[in-house]
């Protein structure tokens, strides 16, 4: 068999690991396609990690992937992960008891449920708001995954060809800048933000994939935090990064923009630190601001999802902003349905 991947961000990287270590007698090309004038979501994530998701299904691929992080020294040693703890806020009406005897079933001691008002850190919550807080949760630096995973393909005998890729053929094969064109048996891609204009320029329509900008600051914060968190009821989500500063977002609602184009949204920083402000009392400041493009699918996740009508085509993205989560058992069952366990 000779596969392609198309793609070098973590979705690519990782499939790429996971097909070259349970059939190294595929013949894998990978381009890894670096970004021409926009950021990659790998590059940029926070990359929160967690065993906790409301969505059932979501939950058990963030289950399976924490566990495999924690059991796995080189995958620590790649994300450079940090078990630091996080703390959810879910709105009022909504129960997250069942989704947290999940996370308790497979690490116990974990994870509990807690009345918002046992966390004063937390300021001007509603009432009914509930925090779940997981003690094995952490972060890791995507970055850091992909790039751990592409230097162990290079290791192993892979082609990693950094050509630029036109469109994917209906061989199925993919058409190099140059002209050229190679065959493959499959070809998966694994562009991120960058899927659905390559889907386009190959007459392939979209399937329900669009990108999203992510953006969030860099808080100078004089005080110590609370720690990884996403706040449910204001859309506000953070992280500690170095001392005395602090990752925090909020939700972008800038879709459909160009990976290659991306500007910063107005008024974005200062409703951070408004909403820094009200949930902590302290109102920081800005250091600098991060953007992206990710590429989001409806229904959300990380999946392998075959192009209808494109035998042998695959995209494996839509993880919508939270494929950091779930990347490690995602590309499992992505490289089963491709060459088998």
């Amino acid at each position: 068999m000779r596969l392609a991947i198309v793609g070098g961000g973590i979705a690519g990287a990782l499939l790429g690991s996971r097909v070259r270590q349970s059939a190294p007698t595929v013949r894998l090309d990978l381009f890894p396609g670096a970004p021409r004038g926009g950021k990659d979501a790998s590059g940029v994530s926070g990359g929160l990690v967690r065993g906790f998701e409301l969505d059932e299904d979501a939950g058990r691929l963030a289950i399976d992937s924490l566990t495999e992080l924690r059991g796995d020294a080189t995958l620590r040693t790649w994300s450079a992960y940090r078990e630091a703890g996080s703390t959810y806020l879910a709105p009022p009406k909504v129960d997250p008891t069942l989704p947290v005897a999940v996370v308790e079933r497979a690490f116990p001691g974990s994870a509990s449920v807690l009345d918002a008002a046992e966390l004063p850190v937390f300021r001007g919550l509603p009432a009914g708001t509930t925090a779940v807080v997981e003690r094995l949760a952490g972060h890791i630096s995507p970055a850091g995954l992909r790039t751990g995973a592409l230097h162990w393909l290079a290791d192993h005998g892979v082609v990693l060809d950094e050509r630029p890729i036109l469109r994917i053929t209906a061989a199925p094969g993919v058409c190099l800048s140059d002209g050229t064109e190679v065959g493959f048996d499959a070809v998966v891609v694994a562009t991120g933000a960058w899927t659905p204009r390559l889907l386009a320029a190959s007459g392939i329509g979209p399937e329900g994939l669009r990108t999203k900008q992510i953006q969030y600051s860099v808080l100078d914060w004089p005080v110590p935090g609370p720690g990884p968190f996403v706040d449910d009821v204001s859309g506000l989500y953070g992280r500690p990064l170095e001392a005395g500063t602090y990752l925090m977002g909020l939700p972008c609602d800038r879709w459909d923009g160009d990976p290659d184009a991306i500007t910063e949204v107005p008024g974005l920083p200062e409703a951070v630190l408004d909403g820094a402000e009200q949930r902590f009392g302290i109102r920081g400041r800005v250091l600098r601001s991060a953007t992206a493009m990710d590429c989001y699918h409806s229904p959300p996740g990380l999946a392998l999802r075959a192009v209808p009508g494109r035998p042998g085509v695959f995209t494996f993205t839509g993880g919508s902003g939270g494929a950091a989560k779930s990347v490690l058992a995602s590309s499992r069952m992505a490289r089963a349905t491709l060459v088998g366990s």
